[in-house]
C-alpha cells in the first residue's frame, strides 16, 4: 500500500470500465466534494471598466484590485484568507505534514567559503533558522557571527539580498530586503567593529553592489515611483557611484540620465584589477548593449562594445587590456570571444571557446576558465587556461547539475556544488592543478537517496518536437496510475531546469508522490532557438509541451488525471493559469504561483514592460493582442466549466509580478467555476515573490500545497510519517 493512502485506497481507473471509472470518482472526490460545497466565497465587487483594443471592448471588472494600498483590497485579502484558512484547517493531516517537513528541514547547511581580506566567510543555518547566517573565521581559526539576518526583523521577513567587500576586505556593504520587496536598502559597515559607518542608501533597486578599490561602489535603483512603490511602472534605471563618506543625495549619476541613455534594466561592473567599468543596458529580459569606460582615465568617454539589442553579451573576465566576453551574437548556444578594451566591437572579435551543439555557460577563478555545458538539462564541465588551452573534462561526482567553479584570480582551490533531483547537494573542493575532487560538506538531510531514482524520457508534442522530461520517484513504483504526481514546469525567459535537490520535494517523494519536470520550450535547455520556439507569438507551444507532459504521465501509467497536479510560479504561474483554462480535464489540483496571469496589463506594473521579448504586449498590433488574449488565463475562465481544484499562491508584497494577477484570476474562478472544486487563494502577508522568505513561512506554505493537494486528489489519511 502506498505510504499515503489511506485504508480504503482506490482502484486503478485506467483499468475500470465506464461505470465503475464513474464510481470511484464519486468516491475520489466525495471528501473533497463535501467540503467545497460548504465554501462561500467572499463577495467581490464586479465594476464597469473597459479597454478598447483595436476595436474589441474587453470588460476589466476587477481592475480595483490593482490598488494595492487601498482599504477594500486589503479587506479583500484579508476574506479570502479567511475562506482559504478555513478550508486548509479541516484536512487533518495538514499539521502531520507541517511537522514531518520541519523535522526534514532542520539540519545544519553550510555554504562554500569565500575569502575577503583576512577572513574567510561562510553562509551556515542551523536547521530552522529563517535566514542564513554570515560567520567568518580569522587566520588562527576563530570562528565567529559577521551578520545574522535572523535579527534584522522580529518575524524573520527582512532579509539579506547581497553582501559585497571593498577590495581590501575591510568595508562590506550589504542590501537587506524587508517583506520580500525588490526594493532594497545598502548598510555600509567597518568589518573589524561591524559598526554602520553611514546612513543606509535607499531606495535601490535590481542592483549588484559593485566596488572600485576602496573608495566606493556602483549601484542601480529608479527614481521613486508615485503612487504604490509595490506597484508603479518602473521604466529608466540608472546607475549611480557612491563615495564613502558622501550623502547618497550627492551620488553621481554615471549612466542612464539622459533620454539618449534611458534603459529599463541599467547595471554597473568593476573589472577585478579596477581598470574598467563595465555598464550593461537592456530594455527586456533578452538582449544588451554593452560598454566599457577606463576607469585609469577619470575623463574617459563611454565605449560601446555592443551597440544594439540584437544579443546577450556579458563580461567574462580581462587580463590587461584583453577581454573576455561571453556572447550569442552569431551563437545562439553561446561562445566565449576575445578583443582589445580599445576597439572591442564585435568586429574585431575572436573566437576564444567556439559555439558547440550544447548550451555553454562560462565562470573563471584560481587562473581558469570553466566551460559548463547543458547536454539535455544534464552538466558537463570543461577546463581551460587563458591562452585557450584545454586542459581537462573535470570529471563530476554523477548525473546531475554543478554549481560553483568561480572565485578570485589568486586562489589556490576552488568550491562547486553537486546536486540532482535526488541527491542532497554536496560541496566539493577542487584543485585546479591537479583536477581532483574531494567532499567538503557532505549533505546532513535526513533522506535515503537510494531508495529513489530518476529516469529522464523524451516525449512528443502537439507539433511533433522531443521534449525530455525527468521523472523522480521512489523505486519499484508501479505504473498502475494511482500515484499522485506534480508535474512542474516554467518554459520561458530563456531560464533552463536542471536537475537539482529540494527538501520540500523530497518529502513528497517520501510519501509515495512522483515528481515530474518538463524541459519545456521557452525555457534556455537547448539555447536560443529553444527559448524563441515559446515567445510570442509562439507561447502555446509551451503549454502544448505542458499539456503533452501530463498525458504522457497519465499514458505511461504514473497518475492518472484525478492524481495530477500541476504547478509553477511567477511566468510558471502563467503556464499552469493558462494550461487549466485549455485544458481543465487533465488535472485534478492546479497551482500557480505568484503568476503572471493578466497578459494584456502585465507591461504596465513595475517592471513588466521588460518581458515584452518573451509576450509580446496587447498594444504591438492587433494580431499580437488577440494571441494575448486567446490564452490570457484571467480573460479565459469561462462561465460553468468544471475547473480543478486550484489553490492560488502569491505574496502581498510581491513588487515583481504584482498580486493584482492573482488577485483577478481567483475572483473570475470564484464567480464563474462551476463543478464542486474549490477555487482558493492563498496570500502570504508581508512577503514577496519568493526570495529571502522565512523557512517558517515556507514551511507553513508546502503543508497547505500538499495538504490541499492530496485532499482533492481524495487522500483522506496519512499513515504516519517518518
Amino acid at each position: 500500500m502506498k505510504k499515503w493512502l489511506s485504508v480504503l485506497s482506490v482502484a486503478v481507473l485506467a483499468a475500470c470500465s465506464p461505470q465503475e471509472q464513474a464510481s470511484n470518482d464519486v468516491e475520489l472526490s466525495k471528501e473533497a466534494t463535501m467540503a467545497a460545497n460548504q465554501l462561500t466565497y467572499p463577495t467581490t465587487f464586479r465594476g464597469n471598466v473597459t479597454d478598447n483594443y483595436f476595436g474589441t471592448v474587453v470588460a476589466d471588472p476587477y481592475r480595483w484590485l490593482e490598488d494595492d494600498r487601498s482599504v477594500d483590497t486589503e479587506a479583500w485579502v484579508q476574506a479570502q484568507n479567511e475562506v482559504t484558512f478555513k478550508y486548509l484547517e479541516q484536512i487533518p493531516y495538514r499539521q502531520q505534514i507541517e511537522e514531518r517537513l520541519s523535522s526534514m528541514w532542520n539540519y545544519e547547511k553550510v555554504g562554500a567559503p569565500f575569502k575577503e581580506g583576512d577572513y574567510t566567510y561562510f553562509y551556515k543555518n542551523d536547521g530552522l533558522q529563517n535566514q542564513y547566517v554570515v560567520y567568518r573565521t580569522d587566520a588562527e581559526g576563530n570562528t565567529e557571527v559577521f551578520l545574522d539576518p535572523n535579527t534584522f526583523s522580529e518575524d524573520g521577513t527582512t532579509s539579506l539580498a547581497s553582501l559585497s567587500f571593498s577590495k581590501d576586505g575591510s568595508i562590506a556593504a550589504y542590501a537587506i530586503s524587508e517583506g520580500g520587496s525588490d526594493w532594497r536598502k545598502i548598510i555600509i559597515i567597518d568589518v573589524e567593529t561591524k559598526e554602520q559607518l553611514e546612513d543606509p542608501i535607499v531606495d535601490v533597486k535590481f542592483s549588484g553592489i559593485s566596488w572600485f578599490g576602496n573608495d566606493g561602489f556602483y549601484y542601480s535603483s529608479y527614481d521613486k515611483p508615485e503612487g504604490s512603490e509595490l506597484s508603479a511602472k518602473t521604466d529608466q534605471h540608472k546607475l549611480y557611484y557612491h563615495k564613502l563618506g558622501t550623502a547618497q543625495a550627492d551620488d553621481a549619476v554615471i549612466f542612464g540620465g539622459s533620454e539618449a541613455e534611458k534603459h529599463r534594466y541599467v547595471g554597473g561592473y568593476v573589472s577585478e584589477d579596477d581598470n574598467y567599468l563595465f555598464i550593461s543596458a537592456a530594455n527586456s529580459t533578452s538582449g544588451n548593449k554593452l560598454f566599457l569606460k577606463d576607469l585609469s582615465s577619470p575623463d574617459s568617454e563611454f565605449v560601446a562594445i555592443t551597440d544594439t539589442f540584437d544579443g546577450d553579451t556579458s563580461v567574462l573576465d580581462n587580463k590587461g587590456s584583453k577581454l573576455y566576453l561571453v556572447t550569442d551574437l552569431d551563437a545562439p548556444n553561446k561562445r566565449v570571444v576575445t578583443v582589445d578594451a580599445r576597439a572591442p566591437e564585435p568586429a574585431n572579435w575572436q573566437d576564444f571557446i567556439a559555439e558547440t551543439d550544447n548550451v555553454l555557460s562560462v565562470g573563471t577563478g584560481a587562473g581558469y576558465i570553466f566551460a559548463e555545458y547543458m547536454v539535455d538539462a544534464i552538466a558537463k564541465v570543461e577546463q581551460y587556461d587563458y591562452d585557450g588551452n584545454k586542459v581537462r573534462d573535470v570529471e563530476l561526482p554523477g548525473v546531475g547539475s554543478v554549481s560553483g567553479f568561480g572565485g578570485k584570480d589568486d586562489a589556490e582551490e576552488l568550491y562547486y556544488t553537486f546536486t540532482n533531483y535526488n541527491t542532497p547537494g554536496t560541496i566539493y573542493k577542487y584543485a585546479p592543478a591537479t583536477g581532483e575532487s574531494e567532499v567538503y560538506e557532505q549533505s546532513k538531510a535526513d533522506f535515503d537517496s537510494e531508495a529513489y531514482e530518476s529516469k529522464q524520457v523524451f516525449y512528443t508534442s502537439k507539433d511533433g518536437t522531443e521534449v525530455p522530461m525527468i521523472i523522480t520517484y521512489k523505486k519499484g513504483l508501479e505504473l498502475d496510475g494511482t500515484n499522485p504526481t506534480m508535474l512542474y514546469g516554467y518554459g520561458g525567459f530563456n531560464i533552463s531546469l536542471t536537475p537539482s535537490f529540494s527538501i520540500t520535494n523530497a518529502l513528497w517523494l517520501e510519501m509515495g508522490g512522483v515528481y515530474a519536470v518538463a524541459n519545456l520550450r521557452g525555457g534556455g535547455e537547448y539555447g536560443k532557438a529553444w527559448h524563441l520556439a515559446g515567445t510570442q507569438l509562439n507561447k502555446q507551444n509551451v503549454f502544448d509541451d505542458f499539456i503533452a507532459a501530463g498525458e504522457y504521465l497519465i499514458d505511461q501509467g504514473y497518475t492518472s488525471n484525478n492524481r495530477l497536479a500541476v504547478r509553477g510560479g511567477s511566468n510558471g504561474g502563467l503556464l499552469v493559469g493558462a494550461v487549466m483554462t485549455q485544458r481543465p480535464d487533465l488535472m485534478q489540483v492546479a497551482l500557480p504561483a505568484v503568476g503572471v496571469l493578466d497578459m494584456l496589463r502585465y507591461h504596465t506594473f513595475t517592471a513588466g514592460a521588460g518581458w515584452a521579448y518573451d509576450y509580446g504586449t496587447a498594444e504591438d498590433s492587433e494580431e499580437m493582442f488577440e494571441y494575448l488574449y486567446g490564452y490570457s488565463p484571467v480573460h479565459n475562465v469561462e462561465q460553468g466549466v468544471s475547473y480543478p481544484a486550484t489553490m492560488i499562491t502569491t505574496g502581498d508584497h510581491d513588487d515583481r509580478v504584482v498580486p493584482a494577477h492573482s488577485f483577478k484570476f481567483a475572483a473570475e474562478l470564484q464567480a464563474k467555476a462551476g463543478g464542486s472544486n474549490p477555487q482558493l487563494i492563498r496570500i502570504e502577508t508581508n512577503a514577496g515573490h519568493g526570495a529571502g522568505t522565512p523557512v517558517s513561512k515556507t514551511i507553513e506554505q508546502y503543508a497547505d500545497i500538499y495538504g490541499f493537494t492530496l485532499w482533492n486528489m481524495g487522500v483522506k489519511e496519512l499513515e504516519e510519517l517518518q
